[in-house]
């Protein structure tokens, strides 16, 4: 039931998406040279490596120049989180204060690699680096939003993070997931009103 609801929701959610979708992509394209979409390597259920689909926020070749920012990372535990990363763009960094940049993930959902709602996928690296307790978030399809990002996001604790997992594992319901969805695209629309950067 789950399986379907997503997949319908992503279909009908791509035609009202598909003029912005459009214009995203021509203004990453203007702004910056590289790629528009930004494909990496992430955990999925079980673990299984599957390849996560976002529009690039950040310059060409910033992954290879992550480690000249490891001692800038805010982020506790194996994951790395700079709020005013110097490797976004400036419509990427538009993208990533509104969640815009993963609007793609559609995509992944429609090809059964991610739900609507459930965990956020871990690179395989960070992955790697979890607690036992902490993989069972891995027992079920990682999602495009999640519990954790309407609660706070970066703002809590690497271990808030896992353990907000860990609970929606055991309550997740189908009327649970539409509550999730609804808070956050209310999240997304208040980011927009108030992202400043673009206008920069």
């Amino acid at each position: 039931m789950k399986r379907a609801f997503d997949f319908l929701i992503a279909i009908f959610a791509f035609f009202p998406f598909a003029p912005l979708l459009v214009l995203i992509a021509l203004l990453i394209k203007l702004d910056s040279p590289g790629p528009i979409i930004f494909k990496q390597k992430r955990a999925g259920l079980k673990g299984k490596k599957f390849y996560i689909y976002k529009f690039r926020s950040m310059i060409k070749d910033a992954e290879e120049m992550k480690e000249n920012y490891e001692r800038l990372n805010e982020a506790d535990g194996p994951v790395f989180k700079i709020k005013n990363d110097p490797r976004f763009t400036r419509v990427g960094k538009f993208l990533a204060q509104t969640g815009f940049d993963e609007l793609p993930q559609f995509f992944n959902v429609l090809k059964g690699q991610m739900s609507l709602v459930g965990p956020r996928p871990l690179p395989v690296y960070e992955t790697k680096r979890l607690k036992s307790w902490q993989k069972k978030r891995l027992l079920v399809l990682p999602g495009m939003t999640s519990p954790w990002i309407i609660n706070g996001g970066h703002k809590l604790t690497f271990n808030e993070w896992m353990r907000s997992d860990i609970e929606y594992l055991k309550t997740k319901t189908l009327i649970g997931d539409i509550k999730i969805l609804l808070k956050t695209a209310f999240l997304v629309f208040q980011n927009f009103l108030l992202t400043k950067d673009f206008d920069q």
